[in-house]
């Protein structure tokens, strides 16, 4: 029987802006620590919280669980007990058992998260560890737990916007996709019992705007198709499930309502706060890669050209000279780079063949991280005499009618309405002369600028905002 589900309630620090939020105000008050309550996530080793390692969705990475690390650490949980993986390739194969260049079937996701489990434990000393999976990461999770001794490795299970009863559930349509919740795989992972003795299970989920979690295509672009699944797919039977009202497929697993469920379930109490407290001096570093035939790999590039330059808030020009530079070698790490907290940035990569440069403009960062990653996209061709700005929210999607997303004041277009849908908006500018471009979604607002004069260069504001 499937216990009821709970609807958390909407308490926690609602905020402004919809995508990349970096909330510059400190903790008015100390974090007091609080006893736990019966099965809260402790570590064997003199009491340590226990090691969290969070895992990304499908064709996605690290970086975007920087928000939650943050939140995390602003409510005293250790640094160094907070993990987050790059699996290789995290594009799905079509079928279950495809070899496809640069995509990954689940057996080769739960290796991967099996070794980097590995890896933490020994690092740690930790007799386990507690694992938290957006989408598809989520059915890496279970995967490892069921099938790949994970069970004796892992005390806790968090599944956000997880489609643990598929994305559809079609006898007739991709019958072999480990998001068909009739498929063979998604069969076996729910037989019997949906969770796994002596490990604690946790699901999120929206109530209504989780694309992946629809009883109808149209979020999918089939709005004819009947999905054979709704908005309970990603709960399980055997777990506590719990209903995040108003989010999306990914604000479910990065948003602050997602991050105080995961902090409660595992250690016991709620957070004292959603705000992300800053820093006074941070530290960045991450990795370099690119996309290859059509699929991101999540692999390193060696000898991408990396230029940090600090810029001006309301004009996007730059105000100094470069203050970083590096080239990757073969671990793709462009850092460490200390910068400031609170300056806005452009990240300059160019590609080591110099097919593409990525001007990317990132919302101010208030706390340090080893996950700043860049992925450099496949070349694009030139549109006659324009050049291209892209906004991306990579935390969240794009829903008309709840976000306002603006090129220079005028809305966006291209946003279908309906559930949220898309991550990202692009418009062309005449190729003339350099400009500044006022990028915006909801209450934050990022002004990049155009480079004409090279059309290898793609210009793209990241919004860190849920």
């Amino acid at each position: 029987m499937t216990p009821p589900t709970t609807r958390l309630p909407i308490t926690v620090c609602l905020l402004t802006a919809a995508t990349l939020l970096v909330c510059l105000v400190a903790p008015t008050e100390p974090v007091r620590a609080q006893p736990p309550r019966p099965g809260v996530a402790r570590a064997a080793t003199a009491g340590a919280p226990v090691p969290i390692i969070f895992v990304h969705g499908n064709g996605d990475h690290a970086g975007l669980w920087d928000n939650t690390l943050w939140r995390f650490e602003s409510n005293g949980y250790p640094r160094d007990r907070l993990f987050a993986v790059d699996l290789p390739n995290p594009q799905a194969t079509s079928t279950l058992a495809a070899r496809e260049t640069n995509r990954s079937t689940p057996d080769d996701q739960a290796a991967a998260l099996a070794a980097f489990v590995t890896r933490v434990l020994v690092r740690t000393g930790a007799p386990k560890v507690a694992l938290v999976g957006s989408s598809r990461g989520g059915l890496t999770i279970r995967h490892y737990v069921r099938f790949g001794g994970g069970a004796a490795h892992v005390s806790h299970v968090i599944t956000c916007g997880t489609p643990n009863h598929g994305v559809m559930a079609l006898p007739t349509m991709q019958t072999e996709s480990e998001f068909n919740g009739l498929s063979p795989y998604l069969r076996a992972l729910n037989g019997g019992s949906e969770v796994v003795p002596g490990v604690r299970f946790l699901t999120l989920r929206s109530d209504s705007l989780d694309k992946y979690a629809q009883p109808t295509g149209a979020a999918l672009g089939a709005p004819g198709m009947q999905t054979g699944v709704d908005v309970r797919s990603p709960e399980l039977a055997g777990a506590r499930n719990v209903v995040l009202p108003g989010t999306d497929h990914r604000e479910v697993a990065f948003g602050p309502e997602a991050f105080a469920a995961q902090y409660e379930f595992l250690t016991g109490r709620a957070p004292r706060t959603t705000v992300i407290a800053p820093d006074s001096a941070i530290v960045l570093d991450g990795m370099v890669s690119a996309s290859v035939a059509g699929a991101p790999t999540n692999l390193p590039l060696a000898r991408a050209a990396v230029t940090v330059h600090e810029v001006d808030a309301t004009t996007g020009e730059r105000t100094k000279a470069a203050v970083h530079r590096t080239v990757t070698r073969d671990d793709g790490r462009w850092g460490p780079f200390r910068g400031r907290a609170g300056a806005h940035y452009e990240f300059e990569i160019a590609a080591p063949d110099s097919s593409v440069m990525l001007h990317l403009y990132r919302s101010p960062f208030p706390r340090s991280s080893p996950y700043v990653h860049f992925r450099l996209p496949a070349p694009s061709r030139p549109l006659g005499d324009s050049v291209s700005v892209l906004i991306i929210r990579p935390r969240g999607y794009l829903g008309v009618g709840r976000d306002t997303v603006l090129f220079n004041n005028a809305p966006a277009v291209g946003i279908t309405p309906g559930v949220p849908s898309a991550d990202r908006a692009l418009r062309w500018y005449p190729a003339d002369a350099a400009r500044s471009v006022r990028t915006q979604i909801n209450g934050e607002v990022l002004v990049v600028r155009t480079h004409p004069q090279d059309r290898r260069r793609l210009v793209a504001a990241e919004f860190q905002r849920e």
